[in-house]
């Protein structure tokens, strides 16, 4: 359980409560970090008489930060709410149908294979237009909720991007300047190889050497954030491994939930005689995407792209890495860019890795207050740096009726720097 030190730091000030989401939608206290945090208490002092109390409010939690954000105190809920989700899956007397269907998550999303073999039907699904009958049909609303959000966030398939293999090195353009290896991911390698290639052109067009070992794995994220410590140490452990093997200056991310879990690695694997230095070492490595070109001087000549653009800060880039100019700072440099923010900018999508697959009621509510906060900017593009925000937030427009366009940020600064070698 969580260190009492950490606990006592919460003074129950309320700064949290305007940014925490599933306060905003229930407005009760155990819904809020504090009230988290008193149930946390009163489990590690055995004075909780109510177990699955403390499982559903653990639970209803998306883990998005915006809480460490507004803390005047510095409370670390990040490392208190990692220690209580261990103690959540010990005590947690779920049914045989929530355990079957954690267990299919677990057995499928942090194994790029295992998802490969799952798109190929997948893609003929789509491709053939039985996803337009089944959904017109109205035949999902006879299974349960989480199959038909599972069914609604399976995201556009291409057949040649399931068939493509991102290189597993790329040469720099001119005189190199970094040398870098890249996350490719789970989700990310099978249903998002274009943004893991949008990546590799940007860097190597910004005089980057790219690695992307193809024996990576899992980095892990998934598994922390729902509590199955151990299969994230392991995951941690094989990462660390792998790219051990590389002499690079930087691990580069794109997926802002990966970038924070492997960012604190240092602190999962802090009582590993073998792997606490060496975790503490990589982790300083890792960076986001936006930080590393944000910081290097630009040598690639940014095109003109004439768009509203509507930028979202995905919870965990933003609160749990503290990362948000360096996004904004490459958007204003591309020429014909008119950059909207989005009001309640603190406020989670409802996406949060896997939440929006096991509370779908409370995530689809988030994504519809989302919506129309980007759409009060009348964007004619929306952009952000987390791959699950983009799957969570275009749900909401078609939902909505709208057709608003979603790109990774990478994937814009890529299409720019496309428009730059025509002109």
């Amino acid at each position: 359980m969580a260190r009492r030190d950490l606990l006592d730091d919460c003074v129950h000030c309320g700064f949290c409560l305007p940014t925490c989401p599933t306060y905003l939608l229930w407005g009760q206290e155990t819904d809020s970090p504090r009230g988290r945090i008193h149930l946390m208490r009163l489990r590690r002092d055995h004075r909780e008489s109510n177990s699955q109390s403390f499982v559903q409010h653990i639970d209803t939690c998306l883990g998005c930060m915006a809480c460490v954000t507004a803390c005047p105190s510095g409370v670390q809920y990040d490392s208190l709410l990692e220690a209580a989700r261990p103690e959540v899956e010990r005590v947690a007397d779920r049914s045989a149908g929530d355990r079957a269907f954690r267990r299919m998550i677990f057995a499928l999303f942090p194994h790029p294979g295992r998802l490969r073999l799952v798109a190929w039907p997948m893609a003929i699904y789509q491709k053939s237009g039985l996803q337009r009958l089944v959904q017109g049909s109205g035949i999902l609303s006879w299974f349960p909720k989480r199959l038909r959000a599972m069914e609604r966030l399976l995201p556009p398939i291409s057949l040649d991007a399931l068939r493509r293999q991102v290189p597993e090195y790329v040469r720099a353009e001119g005189v190199a300047r970094r040398r870098v290896a890249l996350l490719t991911g789970c989700v990310q390698r099978v249903f998002f190889s274009d943004v893991n290639a949008a990546t590799m052109r940007v860097l190597a067009a910004e005089g980057c050497e790219v690695f992307a070992p193809a024996e990576q794995g899992c980095c892990g994220a998934l598994a922390e954030h729902a509590g199955e410590q151990a299969q994230a140490i392991d995951a941690a452990k094989r990462l660390i491994d792998v790219f051990s093997r590389l002499d690079v200056d930087t691990v580069v991310i794109n997926a802002a939930g990966c970038g924070s879990a492997m960012k604190r690695y240092g602190h999962l694997l802090r009582d590993d005689p073998e792997y606490a230095a060496r975790a503490r070492e990589f982790s300083a490595k890792c960076r986001d995407i936006s930080e590393v070109l944000g910081e290097l001087e630009p040598r690639a000549i940014r095109g003109r792209v004439d768009a509203r653009v509507a930028y979202h800060d995905a919870c965990h880039l933003q609160h749990a890495q503290g990362v948000r100019a360096a996004p904004r700072q490459l958007l204003r440099a591309i020429p014909g860019i008119q950059l909207n923010e989005v009001p309640e900018p603190e406020i989670c999508c409802g996406s949060a890795g896997i939440y929006n697959l096991l509370e779908p009621d409370a995530a689809n509510q988030l994504r519809d207050r989302k919506v129309r906060n980007i759409l009060s900017t009348k964007p004619d593009l929306l952009v952000s740096s987390n791959p699950g925000c983009l799957l969570q937030i275009s749900t909401g427009f078609q939902e909505d009726g709208t057709s608003v366009p979603v790109m990774h940020l990478v994937e814009l600064l890529d299409r720019s720097i496309s428009q730059g070698r025509r002109s």
